[in-house]
C-alpha cells in the first residue's frame, strides 16, 4: 500500500523575524487589558516567543526521515510490535489552545523495524505543530506505513483538548480517542483487537 501524505506544512513561507514576533505578543497583552511595560510582563513577549519556539519545533522536523533508519537482523520476527502511552502535548489550530494525551503506536512488520524511539520521535514530530487530532492520527500511521511497508500499521490517540475544558463548554475531562488503521489491522479483526486491548490496559 502506497500511501501519500498530504504535509501542506512544508509549503514554503516567509517566517517573521524574532523581533515581529515578539511585538505580536506585545499586542496580545494590550488587547487583553494589561500593560506590557509593567515589570512582571516586560519579558512576557520574549519567553512566548521562546515557548511557541519549542511549541511548534514540529514544522522544522522531517518525520518521514525519522524514521528512514531501519534494521533487518529481526530474526524472522513478524508478530505485532507497539509502543505504548507515548505522551505528547500539541496545539489546536482553531484557537491555540493545548492538546494533551498519549499515544499508541503499532506495526507488524515486514523483514525491517525501526527504533522503538523513532516512533515517539516520529509522534512527537507531528505533534509539535498546529494540529486536530484527527489528521495527527492519520499523519502518524501513515508515515509508519510509507517509510517502513510493513504488513500494517495502527495509531491510537486519547487526548484532552483545552479548547473545550478551559473555555467554550468547559468540559473538564473529556478525552476525544482517535484511531488509524492500515493493512492487516484494518482487514484482521484479531490483529485490531489485540492491538486495542492494549491501549485500554
Amino acid at each position: 500500500m502506497n500511501i501519500q501524505i498530504n504535509d501542506l506544512s512544508q509549503q514554503a513561507i516567509s517566517p517573521p523575524s524574532r523581533e515581529e514576533a515578539e511585538a505580536a505578543f506585545r499586542t496580545i497583552i494590550r488587547w487583553a487589558g494589561e500593560n506590557p511595560d509593567r515589570p512582571g510582563l516586560i519579558e512576557t513577549p520574549s519567553r512566548a516567543a521562546r515557548a511557541f519556539r519549542e511549541y511548534f519545533a514540529g514544522y522544522e522536523q522531517d518525520p518521514l526521515a525519522i524514521l528512514d533508519k531501519t534494521f533487518d537482523e529481526t530474526g524472522g520476527y513478524e508478530e505485532m510490535i507497539i509502543l505504548r502511552g507515548i505522551a505528547f502535548e500539541s496545539h489546536c489550530e482553531h484557537h491555540l489552545a493545548p492538546i494533551v494525551g498519549q499515544a499508541w503506536v503499532a506495526y507488524v512488520p515486514s523483514g525491517r523495524v525501526v527504533g522503538l524511539s523513532k516512533l515517539a520521535r516520529v509522534v512527537d514530530a507531528y505533534a509539535k505543530r498546529l494540529q486536530i487530532q484527527e489528521r495527527m492520527t492519520s499523519e502518524i500511521a501513515s508515515a509508519v506505513q510509507q517509510v517502513l511497508q510493513p504488513q500494517g500499521v495502527g495509531v491510537v490517540l486519547k487526548a484532552v483538548h483545552h479548547c473545550m475544558s478551559s473555555r467554550g463548554v468547559h468540559k473538564v475531562g473529556a478525552e476525544m480517542v482517535t484511531s488509524c488503521m492500515f493493512g492487516c489491522f484494518r482487514d484482521n479483526s484479531a490483529t485490531r483487537q489485540e492491538f486495542l486491548a492494549m491501549t485500554k490496559e
